[in-house]
């Protein structure tokens, strides 16, 4: 019975209209639910609140996810805030003093980081094209580069008699492609204090082509991604137009793209010399499949990563161009690699990776069709920027077709006289 009375007193001491509270009982309940419903209220708009504030963020910055700036949040908060270095780069740094500059010894550099605006050429190497590779780095290191070299026939050591050597960056694995590479070496936060990254294939030909001059078109032009032209007079070339034009953004001269504003046709570089920004990389880097490492169908791709318009800010750059030897050396092409792996010759080498990156094309593919599909709150703005050509296109050839009328209408009409 004492339990049971207990319990009916508890019970009535938190409902309000039982028989024997008082009214000064009532009025507390009141208060209490009306506190209550307040730090409801007050915690419903902090959580709407952070919502929208996520939301926004997420538009301005749409590749940084909120699961890595969870992740990285979750890892530094061990340490002081002071202490924390959320990036790194590929200066290489002296075991003693020495009297040449650092990026800390001069702080009056451009970008107030030192030594000016620095950029980074990364560049697939083997120990046959060894002369290319070594016009192209020398052409880039008087203009503030950075050099990192991607050896895929692992001989490194061959390269040591060159005065440059030492001053650039050395990565070696047998056999893998620049687009292994990058995905494993080239992450967004250890390149951040670069302006552009050039991601160019061995077997170019630099002669007429000058980095400086280049990257000023691509800065005054605001190019996110871009590529040097390729000589028409080589083994091919994407674009050829007059000489005062210094960037193009469609394919000149092709019938197949009248009008089409979609890749290859408009804002569209090939994968043998792309240059990104920071901010372009940051995207492609997550492009890139790490089990795909031959990179075919991502060049269809990049101009979604070009931060706008890929009709305005993916183009080629007319005014300086290279010249592409088109040399094979897929499956390892060093006279010290050896001819045959597990059984194959090179040749046959040199087909199965044909082979595996038409299969990766068709991968990537179905990949980007099902990620599309999947993702409700993705929308295409290429989509949109398609539709929006042929629509400037269709209505063109309207217009173009209402002057023809209007012309043949005001045509005077021309009478046969008929002499009696």
């Amino acid at each position: 019975m004492r339990f049971l009375q207990d319990f009916h007193w508890s019970r009535c001491s938190f409902a309000v209209g039982c028989g024997n509270s008082s009214p000064s009982k009532m009025k507390l309940h009141l208060r209490v639910i009306a506190s209550c419903i307040v730090v409801v209220f007050i915690l419903y708009q902090i959580t709407n609140f952070q919502y929208l504030h996520t939301k926004i963020e997420t538009k301005l910055h749409p590749f940084v996810s909120s699961m890595e700036s969870h992740s990285s949040s979750t890892k530094i908060d061990y340490l002081p805030r002071g202490i924390v270095q959320a990036s790194s780069d590929m200066e290489l740094k002296p075991l003693w003093p020495t009297k040449r500059p650092t990026l800390k010894d001069d702080d009056e550099g451009d970008d107030g980081r030192g030594l000016g605006p620095r950029n980074l050429l990364a560049m697939s190497a083997g120990l046959e094209q060894r002369g290319s590779v070594d016009l192209i780095v020398r052409k880039f290191l008087p203009e503030n580069f950075t050099v990192i070299l991607f050896h895929y026939d692992a001989n490194v050591d061959a390269w040591r008699d060159l005065h440059w050597s030492t001053s650039a960056i050395h990565v070696s694995a047998l056999n893998q492609t620049k687009w292994w590479f990058a995905k494993r070496f080239l992450h967004p936060d250890v390149v951040s204090i670069y302006d552009y990254i050039f991601l160019w294939d061995e077997d170019l030909g630099v002669e007429n082509f000058h980095p400086g001059r280049y990257l000023n078109v691509v800065k005054s032009e605001g190019l996110e991604i871009s590529q040097p032209a390729l000589d028409p007079d080589g083994q091919k070339y994407i674009t050829r137009l007059p000489p005062a034009k210094r960037v193009s953004w469609k394919v000149q001269d092709n019938v197949r793209c009248p009008d089409s504003e979609a890749p290859p046709c408009t804002g569209w570089v090939e994968g043998m010399a792309p240059v990104f920004s920071r901010s372009a990389w940051r995207c492609a880097w997550h492009l890139i499949q790490n089990d795909l490492i031959h990179g075919w169908g991502m060049d269809m791709k990049l101009g979604y990563c070009a931060q706008g318009d890929r009709r305005k800010k993916v183009g080629v750059v007319d005014s300086e161009f290279v010249v592409h030897w088109g040399i094979r050396t897929l499956g390892g092409s060093s006279s010290s690699a050896p001819k045959r792996i597990r059984g194959m010759s090179r040749g046959d080498v040199r087909v199965e990776s044909r082979r595996r990156a038409k299969s990766e094309l068709r991968i990537f593919q179905d990949r980007w069709d099902e990620a599309a599909r999947e993702d409700p709150g993705w929308v295409d703005p290429s989509a949109t920027l398609v539709a929006e050509g042929d629509a400037s296109a269709a209505a063109s050839r309207r217009r173009i077709q209402q002057r023809k009328k209007k012309s043949q209408q005001k045509r005077p009409r021309r009478f046969n006289f008929r002499h009696f």
